[in-house]
């Protein structure tokens, strides 16, 4: 007989260092190699400085998530979190703008991890190795999250191994060379200040979506309203400090007067040529292979956040109801999985600045909507200002929402102007299947019901509690 696909629930295998690592292993510490070269070009070499703004940015950001999560503990993210505080038309945008960065995110990935092969072994076309991952995330993402989780501890393991063995060549690299920038001039604005500095750090939005990612595995962590919160701002600090460190590194070690002028392939493959440079060939292909390894992991970290939040969106209904289905052998949406595939399969003709700054769009504005959300959940539960407020309650759930709001707006709008007219056009398409399936606000949209159903025995005794008690 075969088998049977019925809707189930998701299973609770994770804790909190399952989740930790699943965040680490999405935003894959090699991903710094990722807008290397970009991003050194927008900012003048101040890639480092870049990195200091988006951490501070994203920490305000994680904490709204924290809050978010401790109140509504299930699949969907930003979707969720926004459906619940302004309701289920501008949460469902919010999820489809969201769905911009998490479906460009495998794709990125599958793109540098061909480009990685292809340096190495230039008969293979970079398309090759980009369809055979693709292939591979598929199929681990369809196997369970169990299995996701043993392979990110050796794919993390096999990232620091990468970084240690880069870190050790750079700063050697760095201190035999006489002409090397100094300690701080990384995180010196150049000639034009702050705006390419700001803009770059819009970019690298990208980078942190490890803490977003481990929201969306609410209802397959053992302990969600305790360890959720914990991972989201564990992950952003740990992550934000490495990248920082290695971008530091990075520039100590290889350093162009004139950015304009990078070779192609610093901006496209910059931890094989960094990897070089600073240890020779040997340790550039040594590099490469855990480049891959790391790109693997991310790109199916990547598949199976977005596959769960097309998941949460199909079982609401505000997208077709197949994508809420779960294979009832492996408890995994597989549906979700695959149309989260075909999808990716863009990754064999778009350039890597194009993926980079359509997830940063997405990023950006749910990010700004989940802090909204917080405020207006927290704050004005019912329409009007909440009584019996402390000022500990003022400060988390008002004060840094708000800061984390006007620096994500700050980053969102010195995104380079054709992402804005992409990002339009994907909204309107949003905005036009919310028409379909309202026939126009003539029915309700499809909200997630939290009176009852697999969530209710975590959130009905957190109705009044405040996010940090």
């Amino acid at each position: 007989m075969s088998e049977t696909v019925q809707p189930t629930h998701l299973r609770r295998e994770l804790g909190l260092g399952g989740l930790i690592l699943f965040g680490l292993a999405y935003m894959a510490i090699a991903t710094v190699f990722t807008t290397y070269g970009i991003v050194n070009q927008i900012t003048e070499g101040r890639l480092p400085l870049s990195y200091v703004v988006a951490l501070l940015t994203m920490l305000f950001t994680a904490n709204s998530y924290a809050a978010m999560v401790r109140k509504y503990p299930v699949a969907g993210s930003a979707y969720t979190y926004v459906q619940q505080g302004f309701g289920g038309g501008i949460g469902f945008l919010t999820g489809w703008v969201l769905l911009l960065d998490y479906l460009f995110i495998p794709m990125i990935n599958f793109m540098i991890l061909g480009l990685y092969v292809s340096t190495q072994f230039p008969s293979i076309p970079a398309w090759i190795p980009s369809l055979l991952t693709l292939i591979g995330v598929l199929v681990f993402n369809v196997l369970g999250i169990s299995l996701v989780n043993k392979l990110n501890v050796a794919i993390i393991s096999l990232s620091v191994a990468a970084i240690i063995l880069f870190t050790v060549f750079a700063v050697k690299t760095a201190v035999a060379d006489p002409n090397a920038p100094g300690i701080f001039d990384p995180f010196i604005p150049g000639h034009a200040g702050f705006s390419p500095i700001f803009t770059g750090a819009g970019v690298l939005a990208l980078s942190f979506l490890g803490f977003d990612a481990v929201s969306t595995l609410s209802e397959e962590a053992k302990h969600p309203r305790r360890d959720i919160p914990r991972a989201i701002i564990l992950t952003t600090l740990i992550g934000g400090a490495l990248f920082i460190f290695v971008s530091w590194i990075g520039a100590m070690s290889y350093h162009l007067d004139d950015w304009s002028t990078a070779p192609r392939e610093l901006l496209d493959a910059a931890g094989i040529v960094l990897a070089n440079h600073v240890g020779g060939e040997w340790l550039g292909v040594l590099f490469a292979v855990m480049s891959v390894a790391g790109c693997f992991g991310s790109g199916l970290a990547g598949q199976v956040s977005v596959a769960r939040i097309l998941y949460s969106m199909g079982r609401d209904g505000t997208l077709p109801r197949p994508l809420g289905i779960l294979w009832s052998r492996y408890g995994t949406p597989v549906v979700a999985a695959v149309t989260v595939s075909v999808f990716a399969l863009a990754s064999l003709f778009l350039t890597l600045d194009q993926a980079a700054f359509m997830i940063s769009f997405g990023a950006l504005a749910a990010f700004a909507m989940v802090n909204l959300s917080v405020i207006r959940v927290y704050l004005f539960p019912k329409g009007g200002l909440r009584s019996r407020l402390s000022p500990k309650d003022i400060i988390l759930t008002g004060v840094f929402p708000l800061v984390g709001l006007a620096l994500t707006i700050w980053l969102w709008t010195s995104l380079k102007p054709m992402t804005w007219i992409v990002g339009g056009i994907w909204f309107a398409l949003g905005f036009a299947i919310l028409l379909w399936n309202t026939r126009f606000f003539r029915r309700p949209v499809p909200k997630m019901d939290f009176s009852e159903g697999p969530a209710t025995e975590v959130i009905d005794a957190m109705a009044e509690s405040t996010p940090f008690k």
